[in-house]
């Protein structure tokens, strides 16, 4: 069950938006929901849980219920761990309305271990598996799926989401790689959201002994990616979710400045709209 600090005013926020291209919506995490121009709406890694305490601690606040949301038709995952691929944050949305689940092999393998299916009464056609090299529609948004580098993940993937001559991209938890390089050689984008990070000293899981753990990209690494992938514009996401593992976002204007791209950070906070 998920509780909201917020009440609803954000989805409404939403609802009510009439964007000349395409707007998104910063969940905190690594969460975003994006509006066309069109009313089409994507979800993309929302993520509402409090995560696993002590071992990982929520530090911001829980932007809404699932339960409330009314227009959503698509949520899409990166990869699967609980904080991009979380029954309790993500099946409510497709079951309160016609929104597709999309996710690659691993993060589809969550769903069925947990067992979102029976305990949300969904049918199976409203989970499609994707990989590297598919694309689809959705309204008048065009979905590509990408390649990713993320070392703690089964099968990671990233997302070029295109409307409106507008090219929104998001990295998921990836680091700099070859994957980026090639996206950044074929497209042009506008807005790249990618993971940033301090080390922190987290608690094994299988131990519960503290212990040095990099998640995400540090400051030389998001700058090395945001390069590979030529960003426009960057804006760094999950900087705010765990204890621990909190970074300051603004010490990348001083990693950015001497690189040709990112040509400019944009820091967020959650709630915040951004048009691409």
């Amino acid at each position: 069950m998920v509780h909201s600090d917020w009440g609803d005013w954000l989805l409404r926020a939403v609802e009510d938006a009439d964007p000349d291209g395409l707007a998104v919506w910063y969940l905190g995490c690594n969460g975003f929901v994006l509006k066309a121009s069109d009313g089409t709406t994507l979800f993309v890694d929302p993520y509402l849980g409090t995560g696993d305490p002590p071992r990982t601690v929520r530090m911001i606040p829980v932007p809404f219920d699932p339960a409330d949301v009314r227009e959503a038709d698509a949520v899409l995952a990166t990869h699967e761990h609980t904080d991009h691929v979380h029954g309790p944050s993500q099946a409510p949305i497709i079951a309160g309305t016609d929104a597709t689940y999309y996710a690659p092999d691993a993060g589809l393998d969550v769903v069925e271990t947990e067992g979102w299916i029976d305990e949300w009464d969904l049918d199976d056609d409203r989970f499609v598996e994707v990989t590297e090299g598919d694309s689809f529609e959705v309204g008048g948004v065009t979905v590509r799926v990408e390649g990713a580098n993320d070392p703690d993940a089964e099968h990671p993937v990233s997302y070029v989401i295109e409307h409106a001559g507008r090219t929104f991209f998001h990295g998921g938890d990836a680091r700099p790689g070859e994957a980026f390089a090639d996206v950044g050689e074929r497209y042009d984008i506008d807005l790249g959201v990618l993971a940033f990070g301090s080390v922190g000293m987290i608690r094994d899981r299988e131990t519960g002994e503290p212990t040095r753990t990099r998640w995400y990209s540090d400051e030389n690494m998001i700058v090395e990616a945001a390069g590979q992938l030529d960003l426009d514009r960057l804006q760094p996401t999950h900087w705010d979710m765990w204890r621990g593992m909190t970074a300051d976002p603004t010490a990348l204007f001083d990693h950015a400045r001497s690189f040709d791209a990112p040509r400019r950070v944009e820091i967020r906070e959650i709630g915040d709209r951004t048009d691409v």
